[in-house]
């Protein structure tokens, strides 16, 4: 797929519906396609990231093959809480659950980047039966040390310079980040309270070195659903040494290691990525 096509607004796309549904108490911008086995994409965190920042393009690809659920996560993009909504996991979760239960769901495969992948963690923990496999992209487990693209997104103001810098961060090549998804990231980022949530999920980083908690280990040693890793080599963001600790404890989890690849598989490998998630869910 040219990744060019990746840019274009999902909502030119045809066969892709946009809806707002109430789940965990917040009225969720949900894009849906397709039909089958139901796939749920979850997005990462980050200033201006949403659903269809993260998905975009290959939200008709999947759709081809199942029936596609991407949501804005409560706090992100179009998903805002009203005064006072307490931004955090348990919420997270339950706005998930919710959405499944409004969709008429029983249950699903969760397909999360960085953010979205330890939200899959999180709900599988929580409420396994409600999920049927997993496909983690650049997932942060266990505990480690905060990196750049974390520290400068915590201290992100609107900027539209600043926004492009922290962007190059995420792929292996710059050039993948054009000046429309500056733009875009941008002007979502400028909303009141667009940093609320991602302040909320990572600690305050400190002048020294900051740690950051993921699903710890012993948790993924309980999770038993067929999960597959897909992870870039060259992640700056989350680096790839956490995909191996998920691996080695995860009890059925594939690992897929993309060369040349940075935070954004999806966006950078999108042929591999498509061809390893469609052989995972051809499988289950």
């Amino acid at each position: 797929m040219p990744t060019s096509s990746l840019a274009q607004s999902v909502a030119d796309r045809p066969g892709v519906r946009t809806r707002v549904v109430t789940a965990g108490g917040v009225p969720t911008k949900v894009l849906t396609a397709g039909s089958g086995r139901p796939v749920v994409l979850l997005h990462g965190s980050g200033p201006g990231v949403s659903a269809e920042a993260n998905w975009s393009g290959l939200i008709p690809e999947l759709a081809r093959d199942f029936q596609v659920v991407a949501p804005d996560i409560a706090g992100f993009g179009a998903s805002v809480g009203p005064e006072g909504t307490a931004y955090g996991i348990k919420l997270w979760v339950r706005q998930l659950v919710e959405l499944l239960d409004a969709l008429e769901l029983p249950s699903a495969t969760l397909l999360g980047n960085s953010f979205g992948g330890g939200l899959s963690l999180a709900a599988a923990l929580r409420h396994p039966d409600r999920v049927d496999g997993l496909v983690l992209l650049g997932t942060p487990v266990g505990t480690f040390e905060m990196t750049e693209g974390l520290r400068s997104g915590w201290h992100y103001e609107p900027d539209e310079a600043e926004m492009r810098r922290i962007l190059t961060l995420f792929p292996h090549e710059p050039a993948l980040v054009t000046d429309a998804m500056v733009r875009s990231r941008y002007e979502a980022s400028a909303r009141p309270g667009a940093q609320e949530a991602f302040r909320r999920l990572i600690p305050e980083p400190g002048p020294a070195g900051t740690p950051v908690r993921g699903v710890q280990e012993e948790s993924l040693r309980t999770i038993g659903q067929p999960t597959l890793i897909l992870h870039g080599r060259e992640d700056r963001v989350i680096p790839v040494e956490l995909a191996w600790r998920a691996a080695r404890n995860l009890p059925n989890a594939d690992l897929k290691v993309f060369a040349q690849c940075g935070h954004w598989v999806q966006l950078e490998r999108p042929d591999g990525f498509l061809r390893e998630v469609r052989a995972f869910l051809g499988g289950l």
